[in-house]
């Protein structure tokens, strides 16, 4: 598929090809980010995503639409347009809740995509780590922030335990409860890697419901259970450290307050139990 510089506005998208639908849901009224939206024609919908970040390489928004086109109807929706900067897939019709699903539930989930196909590209995290530090608001770099940069880098990232396709950002917001069963949505940070990291970065409440959710998963999986949860709590320093670097990027990026809020939020978490968080 051929790359093209002159990215199309929404309005243009829509003219051009999707004529015959029409906007149902705007970013206001879905969720939805930047000039993304739900369309409508007949008893179809659709959903045109717009890249969340313009200046973001145009092979990151590809990749994702890549990555849905590898999965199966049973995990993701199924994409059916892409033009640079744009790509439209079909409308998961369910519910959205605000809290995880049951811990074996989403083991299930999670399990089942680790059972596909890989990718085909790798996650690398450091080269990630690295970039947010030197994006992010210059007067935020503190000395802190650095040490927790060195340890990770003279560290090297965990060897990996099971390699699989993964998501990357499982949270409740990013799950589809569908009357077939759970799909997942936001696909932007897919790639290959360890399962162990994913079960680490999944959102959850606290340890005890990431410990609930890996035993679970050890038993679908038939590992070990306290080898798979020493293996996530290797990975959680290095999910920290992405979560509180995003966040920095995404406040010196939209000037949002809230991604100041939420960073300083995963700071105090890495200073308040950085003996617990490192020691692994």
């Amino acid at each position: 598929m051929r790359l093209r510089n002159n990215k199309l506005t929404r309005d243009a998208v829509l003219s051009r090809y999707f004529p015959q639908y029409c906007v149902v849901a705007s970013p206001e009224t879905s969720g939805l980010s930047g000039s993304s939206c739900i369309l409508q024609h007949g008893e179809r919908r659709l959903v045109l995503r717009q890249h969340h970040a313009p200046d973001a390489p145009e092979s990151d928004f590809l990749r994702q639409y890549h990555a849905l086109r590898h999965l199966p109807a049973t995990l993701a929706p199924r994409p059916v347009f892409y033009t640079p900067g744009w790509m439209a897939v079909e409308f998961l019709a369910g519910e959205i809740k605000s809290v995880l699903p049951a811990h074996r539930s989403l083991a299930t989930l999670l399990y089942d995509l680790h059972h596909q196909r890989r990718f085909g590209w790798s996650l690398a995290l450091l080269p990630l780590l690295e970039q947010y530090w030197q994006q992010c608001d210059p007067a935020r770099r503190t000395p802190f922030w650095l040490r927790c940069l060195q340890r990770l880098q003279k560290r090297g990232e965990p060897r990996a335990l099971r390699l699989a396709p993964l998501h990357m950002d499982v949270h409740a917001g990013n799950i589809v409860h569908t009357l077939q069963g759970l799909r997942l949505i936001d696909w932007e940070y897919a790639g290959d890697g360890d399962v162990a990291l994913e079960l680490a970065a999944v959102w959850t409440q606290d340890n005890l419901q990431r410990h609930q959710l890996t035993v679970a998963y050890a038993e679908r999986a038939n590992i070990a259970p306290p080898l798979l949860w020493q293996q996530v709590m290797r990975w959680r320093p290095w999910v920290l450290m992405l979560m509180a670097g995003w966040f920095e990027c995404r406040w010196q990026q939209t000037g949002d307050e809230q991604f100041i809020t939420l960073a300083n939020d995963v700071w105090r978490q890495l200073k308040h139990k950085r003996e617990a968080v490192w020691a692994q």
